[in-house]
This record gives C-alpha cells, sequence and structure tokens, in this order.
C-alpha cells in the first residue's frame, strides 16, 4: 500500500469514527437508562468494540473521548462517560490489536469500562458530583451498562462475519 492509499484508508477511518459519534450522541438517549447517580448507555460500549475491531485503538479512544465530551456539553452526559468508556475503548483496541480477536476487543471493553472505568470513576463521582458511593458501586454500575454493550456488539459483529463467510464461499 502506497503513501497516498495510506492517507486515504485512514481519513475514511476518521470519517467512519466521526459518523460512530453522531450515531451514539444521537442514538444514546433512545437506548440508555437511569443507573444509580449515571445514566447507562449500552450503545457506547457496542460502537466502541465496533471502532476497535474495525478502525482501530486510536479511532475508537478519539470516538469515545468525543462522544463524553460532546454528551456532557448537550448535558446529557455524566462525567462518569471519560474514564469508563475511554479505558474501555482503548483497551479494546489495544487486546484486538494483539491477539485479532472479537473476543479479545470485546473482554477489554468489559474490564476497561468496568473494572478499571469504574475504579476510576469513583474519585471523579466524589470529587465533582458529590457522591458518597463507594467505588465497587461504580463497577457494578458500569458492568451492567458494558456488559449489554458488548453482548450487542459480539453477536452483531460475529453475524456479519458468518454473512461475509457465507457471501465469499464460491
Amino acid at each position: 500500500m502506497n503513501q497516498r492509499d495510506e492517507k486515504s484508508l485512514a481519513f475514511r477511518k476518521w470519517i467512519f469514527s466521526a459518523l460512530m459519534v453522531g450515531a451514539a450522541v444521537l442514538l444514546s438517549p433512545m437506548f440508555s437508562f437511569p443507573l444509580g447517580v449515571t445514566r447507562a448507555f449500552p450503545l457506547q460500549h457496542m460502537i466502541n468494540i465496533f471502532l476497535a475491531v474495525l478502525c482501530g485503538t486510536r479511532y475508537s479512544t478519539s470516538a469515545a473521548f468525543s462522544t463524553a465530551l460532546i454528551r456532557n456539553l448537550l448535558g446529557t452526559g455524566s462525567l462518569l462517560a471519560f474514564p469508563g468508556s475511554m479505558v474501555g475503548a482503548f483497551l479494546s483496541g489495544f487486546l484486538y490489536s494483539h491477539i485479532h480477536k472479537l473476543w479479545a476487543a470485546v473482554l477489554g471493553e468489559f474490564v476497561g469500562t468496568s473494572i478499571i472505568g469504574g475504579l476510576l470513576s469513583y474519585p471523579i463521582a466524589a470529587l465533582f458530583m458529590g457522591s458518597s458511593k463507594g467505588a465497587l458501586f461504580y463497577v457494578s454500575l458500569f458492568s451492567v451498562s458494558c456488559g449489554a454493550g458488548c453482548i450487542i456488539a459480539f453477536i452483531v459483529l460475529k453475524g456479519i462475519h458468518v454473512i461475509q463467510t457465507e457471501f465469499t464461499k464460491e
């Protein structure tokens, strides 16, 4: 692949990432539900995995940050979206880029968002949101939201793979 093709591919990945950010911002309120001091957005976790698998780590992490920022600016998100979605998107992309298996991307999203992001959310919630809940409270909240998004992403991406495999058979 020459340099021009690489730039074109990178540009297309950024465009796809921007479209996924738009979809996450517009559709998340329709597919969200209240969960403790925050809202669960399973669609965000699904999109993180899509981007990690289809585009790569930098695209999934950038899209997670952009989605969290826009949702916070619009008043439809919470500060907890930053540590949760960004760590999950990064770990999802990182594991997928090294292992090249869908389960690795799903595991990365779940561990990054639920466990690491949940633990990182505790001081943010305590300092900026006045929450007195313990750290494991956020881990459990994030597990519910992230688990749903991970399952949906796994099913959709596995389904796309099966369909693609069937159409490419001769």
